[in-house]
């Protein structure tokens, strides 16, 4: 399985989007985990406002930026008549990640504060009391004019009906007035419930800038450059829970020195209070959000910030950030010592890693820092913190960021790294570690390396990997030399099975990814009898235009592992239906066998497509397969948008041997282990245990018909040994998973959030009794990977009935 930063395919602590939907008169589109409307007000320049313009702001609850090109905001009367039309305010630009875009339209005679610089404008005069906003994929006019006709408008991104509009999501919000907008929470929940998602409050509209019109804001004169601290301080902000008691609200003059800046990406930079409190859940540390400004503060600015308190998702499931946004800020004095940083070590980290909340949301539960991880660094969110001599338990990413243990005694593997052994050991002495240094940047890290020395910097807390290290100061890299490991060959009456993910493998891929997986095979594998090849891709890869065959992938495949020393390997597999196997867009992915003809006979039994199921035989001289190449009931509901299992019948010494290749559905969907949803649901789950639910009745009448039969079963189960879905792969105890069988500190073949665990499996029938099995760990813990997965293998005697 691969792992995308934007996508589709998440393990153990991954993102999930999983949002209820409130009956509607018609079911609109899903509700939205990115672009949202989050404010309306149509009582700008009325008779009592404070602001003189109407307007709509949007926000972007995603991790990426959303286009906003060929857009627009469009308007209709809350009642609207036979002659009424929805009018139109195209948009340009995007919406930053966690941004706001503000869109003015018609200004009235009164009030007396302008918007701040809007992203876009217009000219509709909307009514304070009601009326529907879309936010619209297009510029053409809508023309539905009842919420049924509306939901199955494909064009609406998002829609907010407010008042006695006829046009909302389920009920409209109410209390829009010439003095109220109307407004999503902090966490811009989108759940197609108009009235459930957004309140009446204050208008407070803020733009991509970050910026706000200030005409909200407390107390009278200049509050946004104040020279005397306010009475709200950084502590006050954090508050004892994940969520800030003031989220919502502006706040004037809180003090700070500043402690990091963050110049790309999110910019920003955090402040410590340097007189805290006692209470060690009130955290001292606090990001400041400048949208797309660059800070103008520096290390070691001693600064007044006003602004408004938010509390930024970075995805839909996971915790918040707690920031400051829309800032005005104002230098004290420059050059000043830092707060003494936080020493996080195996004595100051818990056992524990999160309270539990029985699957809800543990938001609202006081945090308890001495009892669990996650609320340790939650009340260091924004504090520094420092680290010492710590190992490396996840290599270096494309991202450029490491994970590391401050726990070097927690769960070690082999090699070095961190065991993830239950759904109970989540490892809460792991840590990611950036860099905000451009000149000093995390260094290139395997394995079992050593950060040594102190590494310093701020806590902060993202999607991917939750709460992590922006070093400011890096300790330096001690290479621990981590080798690839080379399996032994496999002895004359030994057949060696092995199984492989390589990554989405097509024919247009570069030379250097094929050469260095035809590495794995022919040096590190030790060529193995039969391969099961996982993630192969038809020949032209991501490109949608009807292709499914991969003839020129597996040519240049088994080229290149000739060319490394290896035999020359066949191939077998069935093309799957043009778009109906999942993965990525137009790869039409699949299993498929290599095996060396030179050592072992493939039975071919034509007939096998990619609908057609594979059955056993029962013949006098035992099973066989009615077709072989064949596929495990392809037309079940288990395998929908997934990768079907592939069935050889190979001969060994002339003794048959049964080959299930397999590659279940991903982790995508299941709630991150260090999310707001305690204890995570892992909602992936159900389709993997059909799937292994399928493969077990099939393994069941193999052994039925052939009781002595020869099964191995293998592949990317993308679960874990403990995991329900091998609980359903074993029912019966028809199939023994190997990887049970090797050390405890051995048990892995994939590092994900610095967690060492196992996706890739193979399993032996009972007949399968003598047997050397090995993972051969050439990928995962590296930073330079050709997959990443590791293979394994298992060689086994094939003895005579």
């Amino acid at each position: 399985m691969h792992i995308s930063r934007h996508g589709s395919a998440l393990l153990a602590g991954a993102v999930a989007v999983t949002l209820s939907v409130t009956a509607l008169p018609a079911a609109f589109a899903a509700p939205s985990p990115t672009a949202v409307i989050s404010e309306v007000y149509g009582g700008g320049g009325n008779s009592g406002a404070t602001l003189t313009r109407d307007f709509i702001e949007l926000a972007n609850a995603g991790a990426a930026p959303y286009g906003l090109s060929d857009f627009s905001v469009q308007y209709l009367p809350a009642t609207p008549s036979a002659g009424s039309l929805w009018q139109v305010t195209p948009l340009t630009g995007s919406i930053a990640p966690g941004g706001r875009y503000l869109v003015a339209q018609a200004a009235g005679t009164g009030g007396t504060v302008a918007l701040p610089t809007p992203d876009a404008t217009g000219t509709v005069a909307m009514s304070a009391s009601g009326g529907s906003v879309a936010l619209v994929s297009g510029t053409a006019p809508l023309t539905c004019k009842t919420a049924a006709d509306c939901a199955v408008d494909t064009r609406i991104v998002d829609l907010v009906g407010y008042g006695s509009a006829v046009v909302r999501e389920a009920a409209p919000v109410t209390g829009a007035s010439a003095t109220a907008s109307v407004a999503r929470g902090t966490a811009l929940a989108d759940t197609d419930d108009n009235a459930a998602d957004l309140t009446a409050g204050a208008p407070s509209p803020v733009n991509a800038a970050g910026e706000s019109s200030g005409g909200t804001g407390p107390g009278p004169g200049d509050p946004g450059n104040p020279t005397e601290p306010g009475t709200v301080r950084v502590h006050d902000i954090q508050g004892a829970t994940r969520l800030s008691p003031l989220a919502g609200q502006s706040v004037t003059g809180v003090p700070g020195v500043v402690t990091a800046v963050r110049t790309s990406g999110s910019r920003g930079f955090w402040i410590q209070d340097t007189a805290p409190d006692s209470d060690a859940r009130t955290g001292e540390g606090l990001f400041v959000y400048t949208g797309s400004s660059a800070p103008t503060v520096a290390v070691g600015d001693s600064v007044l910030v006003s602004g408004k308190v938010a509390e930024y998702y970075p995805a839909a499931t996971t915790q918040s950030l707690t920031q400051l946004t829309a800032p005005k800020t104002t230098v004290l004095s420059s050059g000043n010592p830092l707060p003494a940083a936080v020493v996080l070590d195996a004595a100051s980290v818990p056992g524990a890693y999160a309270p539990t909340a029985n699957g809800g949301s543990i938001e609202a539960l006081p945090l308890d820092p001495a009892a669990y991880a996650l609320d340790l660094y939650e009340a260091l969110e924004g504090t520094r913190v420092r680290i010492a001599d710590t190992r490396v338990t996840g290599a270096t990413t494309a991202y450029d960021e490491i994970w590391v243990t401050v726990k070097p005694e927690e769960q070690p593997t082999a090699r070095g790294g961190t065991l993830y052994a239950s759904y109970a050991d989540q490892n809460t002495g792991r840590i990611k570690v950036l860099s905000l240094d451009a000149a000093q940047p995390v260094p290139v890290a395997d394995v079992g390396d050593v950060l040594s020395g102190t590494t310093t910097g701020v806590m902060d807390y993202a999607s991917f990997g939750g709460y992590n290290l922006q070093a400011t100061e890096l300790g330096t890299l001690t290479d621990n030399d981590l080798r690839r490991e080379v399996t032994r060959p496999q002895r004359g009456n030994e057949l060696a099975v092995a199984t492989y993910n390589v990554e989405n493998l097509d024919a247009l891929d570069d030379q250097a990814k094929f050469d260095t997986l035809a590495a794995g095979v022919a040096v590190n594998l030790s060529s193995p009898d039969v391969l099961s090849l996982e993630e192969i891709q038809d020949d032209n890869g991501a490109v949608k235009d009807g292709a499914v065959g991969s003839e020129a992938t597996l040519k240049r495949f088994t080229d290149a592992i000739v060319a490394a020393g290896g035999p020359q390997y066949a191939w077998r597999y069935v093309a799957p239906e043009d778009g109906k196997d999942g993965g990525e867009p137009g790869g039409n992915i699949r299993n498929v066998f290599l095996f060396n003809p030179e050592r072992v006979d493939f039975v071919d039994r034509a007939g096998g497509d990619a609908t057609t199921p594979v059955t056993v035989v029962d013949t006098k001289k035992g099973a066989t397969l009615s077709v072989s190449p064949g596929r495990i009931n392809p037309a079940s509901s288990a395998w929908a948008d997934s990768r079907k299992p592939l069935v050889g019948e190979f001969r060994f010494h002339g003794k048959p041997v049964f080959v299930i290749a397999n590659h279940f559905t991903s982790k995508g969907g299941d709630q991150p282990l260090h999310g707001r949803n305690q204890e995570p649901e892992r909602s992936s789950e159900t389709k993997r245990v059909q799937q292994a639910a399928e493969v077990n009745t099939f393994v069941k009448s193999l052994l039925s018909a052939d009781r002595s039969a020869r099964v191995v079963t293998l592949g990317d189960l993308n679960d874990f040994a403990f995991s329900p879905t091998m609980d359903a792969l074993t029912d019966g105890r028809v199939l023994r998973p190997l990887i049970t069988t090797l050390p405890a500190s051995e048990q892995y073949s994939y590092v994900f959030d610095g967690n060492s665990q196992t996706l890739d499996h193979i399993l032996t029938s009972p007949a399968v009794s003598r047997f050397d099995y090995d993972v051969v760990h050439i990928n995962a813990e590296f930073a330079d990977q050709a997959s990443d997965h590791d293979p394994q293998i298992v060689r086994m005697q094939v003895n005579k009935r």
